[in-house]
């Protein structure tokens, strides 16, 4: 009853053109601390954006450094990092703008969040249910992150290029700062060699990924009636969601979504459904695809834009024995285009060796 009046009055702010003060109003989770910072008792199985702080089983408190659905925060460190609610100030969730990320409308925000929303910051002032930043002032206030923030500083595509590369295509779930989160589970990718390898091969990667999905636009595999189960696989399938393409790279397949998963330590094969839910999962699938799979080629996408070897060695790896060897010229040609096409963006030239 709480949240309807609240949203009626929002409607009545907009209907008015005048602005209101929104009333706290308590958490839906759990017991919220109001001093030090804001906290919520950590529940298995409930998704915690980047900055959520939780108390945990042993009264102790830990910060979510990556986005994850419920993980164990002593386990898990990767996700989980141990935080103090004592009076120190300053920790009431988190939030530098390496933090950042994209406001999304009906997700759970806790105190200190920072999102991005329409190119500006907000930092959350009281926790919400994903309110508007530009109309809920009691819960967000604007922030400052002093000339770029975002996570995006060490990489070597700009958001502004990020966006010239997909504009007019991009699904708004492919986020550039759920690609900038993914890339701190894979230090190595476009960060071995000098600046133009980077650049090259920062540019190849978004090449291949605009290629599997029309230009960052599909989210989920057009035709979803395969059954891409390899029932031989001592797992097995144990979701009842199938195992259709999703993400940028559109994993596919049982054993694919297991190695995955175990590699960034979540359960994929029991959640497939996650690499459409969450753009920094589905960016990860995509980088861990990249940077550790060889498919049907004889190295990885990653190896091959740094060790010499060429673009046309990661259209191999990716779908060489449909496309190359005279296969499919038409759809290397594509890739091969789109890659010059990114890296003249990025200011480097596409090197030798560009089909397969």
């Amino acid at each position: 009853m709480l949240r309807k009046r609240i949203l009626a009055s929002l409607a009545a702010v907009a209907m008015a053109a005048t602005m209101a003060v929104l009333a706290p109003t308590a958490s839906s989770q759990a017991e919220v601390s109001a001093q030090a910072c804001s906290f919520t008792n950590w529940t298995a199985g409930t998704w915690y954006p980047v900055g959520s702080i939780v108390k945990y089983t042993n009264g102790q408190y830990y910060r979510a450094k990556n986005e994850n659905p419920g993980y164990d925060p002593i386990i898990s460190t990767w996700f989980w990092e141990p935080t103090s609610c004592d009076g120190g100030g300053g920790g009431g969730g988190g939030g530098t703008c390496d933090s950042a990320t994209d406001w999304v409308a009906g997700r759970a925000y806790v105190t200190g969040n920072i999102v991005r929303y329409n190119g500006s910051y907000y930092i959350a002032e009281h926790d919400n249910p994903g309110y508007d930043p530009t109309v809920s002032t009691w819960f967000w206030e604007p922030h400052n992150c002093g000339g770029g923030g975002g996570g995006g500083g060490s990489f070597v595509v700009s958001e502004t290029q990020f966006n010239e590369m997909f504009q007019g295509t991009r699904n708004t779930f492919y986020t550039y700062s759920g690609l900038v989160e993914a890339m701190s589970a894979f230090p190595a990718f476009a960060k071995t060699g000098g600046d133009t390898v980077s650049k090259q091969e920062a540019a190849a990667f978004l090449a291949n990924v605009s290629h599997e999905t029309g230009g960052l636009k599909y989210v989920e595999e057009i035709d979803q009636s395969g059954d891409y189960c390899d029932e031989t696989k001592p797992y097995g399938c144990p979701s009842p969601q199938k195992y259709f393409g999703r993400g940028p790279i559109q994993l596919s397949w049982n054993f694919n979504y297991k190695a995955a998963g175990d590699y960034l330590g979540i359960d994929l094969l029991g959640n497939p459904q996650w690499v459409a839910q969450q753009a920094p999962i589905a960016w990860k699938t995509g980088l861990w695809y990249w940077n550790t799979q060889s498919g049907p080629g004889s190295m990885t996408g990653h190896a091959a834009m740094t060790n010499g070897s060429g673009f046309g060695h990661s259209i191999r790896s990716i779908n060489g024995s449909l496309e190359c060897d005279g296969r499919n010229p038409a759809q290397v040609q594509s890739r091969v285009s789109k890659y010059q096409q990114f890296a003249a963006i990025l200011g480097v030239p596409a090197g030798a060796n560009l089909y397969c």
